[in-house]
């Protein structure tokens, strides 16, 4: 890990403190580039990802639902760029919450930092009942998939098991999630190939429509429809940091972490892309907008239409994806709360680090816990409950992305003008990509203002549920902050910094 002292920020005390992480660091070359890769794709959880949204933006924008996903990608390289350009300074398993301290302060940091932690929280209990239930219908237990109970005792138990795996070891991790991206993208381009031919050959059984390259304009359905599209295009995309997030145990942590990081989202645009142009050509418009609301449901009866007797190829997509996203939504929470404890922005035990298997076990455990705890709440409250808290994602993601990107342009403010390279890549174009997600989160704070637009028009004091979790957890954020910093102020000491110039003209390595 690279603290340069002139890259900015100081001093950092918790990173060599012994008591603190036990004598042990996390293990260095633990994984390398393609494992950082996988686990970046699987983080995203592209299968249930497409059958959770590719319905809605449908509904939405009709046949240039492609082309709303094209234009997702835009804002999610862009901002890409600031994770590659911001690892190469400072390999922080923190990412998000060390670079926004060292560029505009700890109070943005940890705010960033609270973020990412509450974004695994809220989605890792949905992503390991997706698991469960998919893998259910495709064992043909479909009753036991119904069943509330068994369900939800299963979904614990799966989260328990990866958070088991995630603490043996950052190799095992990895293997695992090798075979499940693996099993993932062959029953996608099974599913997509056999969809694409029985279009041409015309035996769909839906009404079909031909694909055209025209498909992917995303203008071609007005304005307000790419707008509704970018929102959910933002939630297809999110998840690929996980790879930068393991920046302190991957080989040549300066650079690859952040190559798999961009690597990740340019495979997902095509993965996404084939994927679309197959449905939408198989089923047609009208199909999908009418079962929008039945959100990843929509590929169970799709998976039939499409593959008949062979629907569980699709449906162990879906499995497989959401297991792997279990797993890999833990490492960024865990990563980022070992971070913040080390500094001395969070209780010291979050940094302990296993002596034996070098990763944060107490991080990863409390995220697993309240990850536990909450899914279990939210269900008890009512059946759209869970979907709300989902729906809440987009105001914390576009929010800790927006903060990165403008943290890269300010971390290397003095040498934006040097030339063409710098001022496209590192300044501008992280700063147009944080401005589109601000304008995103923006849009997303009207919309779910409006209790209507909530799943079932439920009002929670006179706004929308999600609205009302996301000003929550934003609120109690600020509540945990303040009550740190009076508890321990070590960590708002730090000092903003501005990139090394050697380290930005490439003279040495970080």
């Amino acid at each position: 890990m690279a603290h340069d002292g002139t890259a900015g920020g100081g001093p950092d005390p918790a990173v060599t403190d012994p008591s603190v992480t036990d004598g042990t660091g996390l293990k260095a070359n633990a994984i390398g580039f393609l494992d950082a890769l996988v686990i970046g794709l699987n983080s995203t959880s592209p299968a249930y990802s497409l059958a959770a949204v590719l319905g809605p933006i449908v509904a939405l924008a009709g046949i240039y639902a492609p082309g709303v996903m094209l234009a997702s990608f835009v804002p999610m390289l862009l901002i890409a760029a600031a994770f590659y350009y911001l690892n190469k300074v400072d390999q922080d398993c923190g990412t998000t919450f060390s670079w926004v301290t060292r560029a505009m302060g700890p109070w943005a940091g940890w705010l960033g930092g609270w973020a990412i932690a509450m974004t695994g929280v809220l989605v890792i209990g949905s992503l390991a009942d997706v698991a469960v239930h998919f893998g259910l219908l495709a064992a043909g237990l479909d009753s036991w998939a119904a069943n509330d109970v068994i369900r939800q005792s299963l979904t614990v138990v799966v989260i328990l098991a990866m958070t088991a795996i995630c603490v043996i070891g950052t190799e095992l991790s990895a293997h695992l999630q090798d075979i499940l991206i693996l099993a993932q993208v062959f029953f996608l381009l099974a599913f997509a190939v056999v969809a694409i031919h029985r279009v041409y050959a015309g035996t769909s059984t839906l009404d079909s429509i031909e694909p055209s390259i025209t498909w992917l304009n995303p203008f071609g359905a007005g304005g307000a429809a790419l707008t509704g599209g970018l929102l959910l295009g933002v939630f297809i995309y999110w998840g690929w940091e996980s790879a930068v997030n393991l920046t302190e145990e991957v080989e040549n942590s300066a650079t690859a972490p952040g190559k798999a990081g961009v690597w990740s989202t340019v495979v997902l645009l095509v993965t996404y892309l084939s994927v679309g142009f197959a449905v939408v050509g198989y089923a047609g418009t009208a199909f999908l907008a009418e079962n929008a609301a039945e959100e990843e449901a929509i590929f169970a009866v799709l998976a039939h239409e499409v593959m008949g007797g062979w629907d569980w190829v699709v449906l162990l997509a879906v499995c497989t994806s959401a297991l792997a996203s279990t797993q890999t939504t833990i490492i960024p929470a865990s990563r980022t709360a070992l971070s913040m404890a080390r500094r001395h922005a969070l209780p010291p035990p979050l940094a302990h680090i296993h002596p034996r298997f070098r990763t944060p076990d107490v991080s990863t455990w409390w995220v697993a816990g309240i990850a536990i705890g909450w899914y279990l709440v939210v269900n008890q409250i009512s059946e759209n409950a869970l979907l709300d808290s989902l729906t809440a994602l987009s105001l914390l993601i576009a929010f800790y992305y927006a903060l990165t990107g403008l943290a890269c342009a300010v971390y290397y403010r003095r040498h934006l003008l040097e030339n063409l390279h710098n001022f496209l890549l590192i300044g501008l174009g992280p700063v147009v990509g944080a401005g589109l997600l601000g304008w995103l989160l923006v849009e997303s704070i009207g919309d779910m203002s409006n209790p209507e637009n909530s799943a079932g028009g439920v009002s929670w004091f006179g706004l929308g549920p999600p609205l009302v979790i996301g000003i929550a957890i934003f609120l109690v954020g600020l509540l945990v902050m303040c009550s740190w910093r009076l508890r321990d102020g070590r960590f708002w000491q730090e000092r903003r910094g501005v990139a090394d110039p050697e380290l930005v003209h490439g003279k040495k390595k970080p």
